[in-house]
This record gives C-alpha cells, structure tokens and sequence, in this order.
C-alpha cells in the first residue's frame, strides 16, 4: 500500500475468505498514517476481522457487527475430517488474536463470543471494544465562501442565459435590402430609358 496519509476505510460487508480477510487487516496494520474505518452497514464474519486494523473504528448507528467461529467445507474420512477441525480451531485463535489486540478482552470470552455467533449494534460493539464510537451528523458549518461563490455564478449563468434569450426576440434586424427586380422588371425599366432617351 502506497502512501502515508490518514486514510478511512468504509466497509459494508457480509464477510467471505478468512485468509483474504487477514491479507487485508495486515495491510492496513502495517499502513504509516491513521486508519479510520467506518462500518456504515454490517461488518460480518471476516469483515468484522478487518474492521479491527482501525487506529479508530467507527459505527453508523444503524449498523451491524458480527463475530463468529470460522467455517469451511470437508470431503473424506475421519482422519480428513479431524485436520479441517484442527485447521478451523488455528483459524479461530488467529482471529481471536485480532479481536483481543482491538478489545482487550480476555480470549476465553471472544471465544464465547464467536461460539455463540454474536451480533452487536453500535453501542455493544463500543461497549465491548469492537468499536470506538458512533458516527454523527456533523456540526461544521459549511464553507460559506465556496457556497456563495456557487450561488453568485449560479446566478449569473441564469441571468446571462435569460439575457441572451431577450436579446435574440427582441433584436432588430438590419435595414431590409430592397427586392432584386424580375426579369419582366427589369425589361419594363430598360424599355422606359429607352423612351426617354427618344423623346430626348
């Protein structure tokens, strides 16, 4: 990951890979600046293990957090099916790791916690360590320099608009060119000269 500024971080995520997971929360730990993440829906199963690389966490009142034991899919006989109990109980631990460096709980209690598949609202998931605060609306006011400025060339783009409108009904046009004579016109006032010419 490139850079070294603050960053935020918005997850919306239902969860997925476990090693996916822990590829991206090791990215964000070893990131120079502030990571801010902000849980602005549900951060479930593996999303909830990435959440946790936030120098600060945050949640929107409405979201959702969840923790849970890992799960995979198994094929074979019994001595099959004991390596991928083995494998899910080393998978746990290493998230557990995660939820105890962000929450400071004890590791028998987020293992009870992940037993019991447990989802947390905002205010549990700050209550338990999972999260830092609650997201708010802000109180800044507005920059009302660049507001202004947005409103002034609004409406001087109406004016200037309407103005050119008027100005295309209501301009006169040049003074009208006199109509070119027709043939027939023009063999009357040739005849016409000629008479005068005669009686000259």
């Amino acid at each position: 990951m490139s850079g070294s500024g603050n960053i935020t971080v918005w997850i919306n995520s239902p969860g997925g890979d476990c090693v996916a997971a822990a590829q991206i929360y090791n990215m964000l730990m070893e990131y120079p600046g502030s990571v801010t993440v902000k849980i602005d829906g549900i951060a479930a199963s593996a999303a909830s293990v990435i959440a946790m690389a936030g120098t600060r966490v945050m949640m929107s009142p409405v979201s959702m957090l969840m923790i849970h034991n890992p799960m995979t899919m198994a094929f074979g006989n019994t001595a099959e099916m004991q390596k991928a109990i083995d494998m899910l109980g080393e998978v746990k631990e290493s998230i557990i790791n995660a939820y105890e460096l962000k929450t400071s709980l004890s590791r028998a209690k987020l293992s009870r916690l992940m037993d019991a598949e447990t989802w947390m609202n905002a205010n549990k998931a700050v209550e338990l360590g999972f999260a830092d605060a609650i997201l708010e609306r802000s109180t800044e006011p507005e920059n009302v320099s660049e507001t202004a400025d947005a409103t002034a060339f609004s409406k001087a783009a109406v004016t200037n608009s309407l103005m050119e409108k008027l100005s295309a009904r209501c301009r006169i046009s040049a003074k009208p060119t006199e109509p070119k004579p027709t043939n027939t016109e023009r063999s009357v006032a040739d005849l016409m000269e000629r008479l005068n010419l005669i009686r000259n």
